[in-house]
């Protein structure tokens, strides 16, 4: 990671411990396009403001907070942003570029957390180029009059979760924190959805590997919900060290009464997790299992075909022997022996057949 970018955030910023009181910063004039919501929260209820600039004023003020969206925010959108919330530049630069892997991280008392997103991509039939997850991220900083998201990728919104929790002022006067759980929640419950999906598509699968008629072509298939589980176990697995620190440690900007719910969002992705890994076992059994099932199908076709040049090589190992045209073979001359030929021939052809069939070589 290099440090220019950090030089080019840290001129418009404040120290970490502290809040702008003597003067008041505005977001330019158009406010940035990748802004798709804002509120200001008082006691969980949505309060009018002039614009975010003065609603951020207030909340830092100590009445209440402010929940700002963003989608594909740019160098310069956040870097408006920073001036306005006091955002750390290590962060800034993460929510601009993207990050690959589930993190949490502290700077002073503010949080920032990166969540991967997962959505299942719905298709007619699971083929050897089928996409079978699509993957994002949500970046949240989280300030104690404050919360920010950041989504990255076409799936995983939160404006259905902000009705909601606006619908319940209950759970947004518990304050930044609460929308953190709900966001966090929400993209568990995404990871046990396309767990689901992913299950019925293996389930699918496995059917028509072992079919009795099964095609080499199932395998292919296998392989490639194989690499898109791997995908998917990217997205999943790094979350656990994040929400285990949410539930267990002290951290500045989660009440302690939060930890209980924190938990038990670690019990569900634990379930994913789980499930996640169960999956891999078992498409590695079922393409173990399809190699080895197309390698006995090579084999059977080998027999086959052996089994019946043997009974071919009878009538072309007789018909060669008297096609030598030597002098000296009394039986040319016999008044029956083109007959008696034949018949040995057919004798000999119809043994071996009955003989494979019986071995179940053809």
């Amino acid at each position: 990671m290099t440090s220019a970018p950090h030089r080019r955030y840290l001129p418009t910023l404040k120290s970490l411990n502290r809040r702008p009181t003597a003067h008041v910063i505005r977001l330019p004039s158009p406010p940035p396009s990748s802004i798709i919501a804002w509120a200001w929260y008082v006691d969980g209820v949505r309060k009018p403001a002039e614009d975010l600039s003065v609603a951020a004023r207030l909340a830092n003020t100590g009445e209440g907070f402010v929940w700002l969206g963003l989608k594909d925010p740019g160098d310069e959108d956040l870097m408006a942003l920073a001036s306005l919330f006091d955002l750390h530049p290590l962060a800034v630069e993460d929510a601009v570029n993207g990050h690959a892997r589930s993190k949490l991280e502290m700077f002073g008392d503010d949080l920032f957390m990166v969540i991967s997103t997962v959505a299942y991509v719905e298709h007619e039939e699971l083929t050897a180029t089928s996409e079978v997850v699509a993957t994002g991220q949500v970046m949240v900083f989280l300030g104690e009059h404050f919360v920010i998201t950041v989504r990255r990728g076409e799936h995983a919104q939160l404006s259905t979760l902000r009705r909601t929790l606006e619908a319940d002022p209950t759970r947004l006067a518990r304050g930044p924190s609460e929308v953190l759980y709900a966001i966090a929640d929400k993209i568990i419950d995404d990871y046990l959805a396309v767990v689901a999906e992913i299950e019925n598509d293996i389930d699918e699968i496995e059917s028509l590997v072992f079919a009795r008629h099964g095609k080499r072509e199932e395998v292919e298939r296998v392989y490639q919900l194989k690499r898109e589980l791997i995908e998917f176990k990217r997205c999943v697995m790094p979350l656990g060290a994040p929400l285990l620190r949410l539930a267990t440690r002290e951290l500045p900007v989660i009440p302690p009464e939060a930890k209980a719910y924190f938990r038990e969002l670690a019990d569900h992705h634990t379930e994913a997790r789980e499930a996640v890994a169960a999956f891999d076992e078992v498409l590695t059994s079922i393409l173990q299992a399809g190699l080895a099932r197309a390698s006995v199908a090579d084999n059977e076709d080998m027999r086959k075909i052996s089994g019946w040049v043997a009974i071919v090589v009878v009538p072309t190992l007789v018909a060669g022997i008297y096609g030598m045209n030597f002098d000296n073979m009394p039986e040319l001359n016999w008044e029956y022996g083109y007959f008696v030929v034949l018949g040995v021939m057919l004798l000999i052809m119809i043994s071996l057949y009955l003989g494979f069939k019986r071995n179940k070589w053809l």
